[in-house]
């Protein structure tokens, strides 16, 4: 009990540290991981090499991977590829769906771009079609708010889900299949929130004059669609190819299709067909993968902190605590859920809460039972259930969507941060369900 006092000692200081004095999540995760190991018993040596090992296996695995996925999110970004997406749902949905249409549209083009990008992205669109059909633009904030939300915790190669997989060792296939459709039911309460709870709050918008500068210069839809859509389907074709009924045999099909579906690879592939959205010459190609690499080296050494304290917590006696958990089965997805719902509550920052959350149950999954393939899928995502509950004043995101759509901080406290409080607990019971048929 007292290695499982002191982890909670550990995780609170971190959080204090966080919010006082706003202390990196990266110094914060090393330097917990450091007192766990100094707590623990772990000699000097011991721990030194646990901590860097901890750090260097899991960059290992998952840095190429964030660095390729923040390179077509950048790309899209800054083409227009995003809102060339946005401007294709809207036009088949119709202006009438548009709440439907804004949420859709933030659900596929979070896949790849952080939450707050593609908020601010798609923010204008979002004013002009208010403006257009008179709709209130608080029922727009919340849906687009609310599908961007939801693909950023749920659904690889989103960096949260990504890195969680590769600590708790989870197949990210089935973690991205699972996603996808765990997304969809959160997303319908929330667009459910949206237009009948949020239209209360009326926000007046001004028809907005030409919204695109260089509309000529945008990619065309199935060219933006491609560096999203082609590593989904690579990672989840290589996820069914290796079912227990081996649909593709062990033919050289097979191999070709295990290759190319490895996250590294597809989202390499991915990065590529990015490559294809830019016509504006090699010094713009430059100054956007420069950006794209800059985003990913942050997330990378965070994810590699949060390895390392993963890697001390597993040295530890808190393994052999955690047997004490396996008769608490049908609870058992409740406690990832509960601590990474208080550690984003606390500190605000979805990914750390993943990250963090996924180092303090890696060594908890055996002994509570969750060590299956099925089972480790449906921890990151409940993981990302949590780290979504809730979103208010001490998240970026939290400001991107009350800044960028003129909302007061109570109006955004009475919309956007109940959605994302709604979306967390619909996450938690669908993920309850799905536990009950498949592990």
């Amino acid at each position: 009990m007292g290695i499982f006092l002191w982890l909670i000692l550990s995780v609170s200081i971190l959080v204090w540290l966080s919010v006082r004095y706003h202390l990196h999540p990266f110094i914060g995760l090393l330097l917990a991981a450091l007192f766990m190991g100094f707590i623990g018993g772990l000699p000097p040596g011991e721990l030194i090499t646990t901590l860097t090992g901890g750090f260097g296996s899991t960059i290992g695995s998952i840095g190429i991977v964030i660095a390729a996925g923040a390179i077509i999110g950048e790309y899209l970004e800054k083409s227009g590829g995003a809102s060339v997406l946005a401007g294709k749902i809207l036009a088949v949905a119709g202006e009438k769906r548009a709440p439907l249409a804004m949420g859709v549209t933030g659900y596929i083009v979070s896949i790849p771009v952080f939450c707050d990008s593609g908020f601010i992205v798609l923010s204008a669109l979002n004013r002009a079609i208010a403006g257009r059909t008179g709709i209130s633009l608080s029922v727009l904030v919340v849906a687009l708010g609310s599908g961007l939300y939801v693909t950023h915790v749920f659904v690889p190669p989103t960096p949260g889900p990504l890195a969680a997989a590769a600590t708790l060792g989870a197949d990210v296939g089935w973690v991205l299949m699972l996603g996808l459709l765990v997304s969809i039911p959160v997303l319908g309460v929330a667009l459910l929130w949206a237009t009948k709870a949020c239209k209360a709050y009326m926000i007046k918008v001004e028809i907005p004059q030409d919204e695109t500068n260089n509309k000529q210069e945008a990619p065309a839809f199935a060219l933006a669609l491609l560096p999203i859509l082609t590593p989904i389907l690579l990672i989840a074709l290589k996820s069914i190819a290796e079912l227990p009924a081996a649909p593709f045999g062990e033919s050289a099909v097979f191999s070709v299709i295990t290759f190319i579906g490895e996250p590294i690879i597809s989202l390499l592939i991915g990065a590529a067909l990015s490559l294809l959205l830019v016509r504006s010459g090699k010094k713009i190609r430059h100054q956007w993968l420069e950006a794209a690499l800059q985003k990913a080296g942050l997330i990378i050494l965070i994810t590699g902190a949060g390895g390392a304290f993963g890697a001390i917590l597993r040295q530890t006696s808190l393994a052999d605590f955690a047997a004490g958990f396996t008769d608490l089965s049908s609870v058992s997805l409740l406690l990832p859920f509960l601590i990474a719902a208080f550690l984003k509550t606390a500190q605000g920052s979805s990914t750390v809460a993943i990250i963090t959350t996924s180092a303090l149950m890696a060594p908890l999954l055996t002994p509570m039972g969750l060590d299956d393939t099925l089972a480790r899928a449906l921890v990151v995502l409940v993981i990302g259930a949590g780290a979504m509950t809730i979103s208010h004043i001490n998240d970026s995101y939290f400001w991107v969507v009350a800044r960028f759509s003129g909302m007061d901080t109570a109006t955004a406290l009475k919309t956007h941060t109940i959605a994302s409080l709604l979306m967390g607990i619909t996450a938690l019971i669908t993920l309850q369900l799905l536990a009950l048929f498949l592990i």
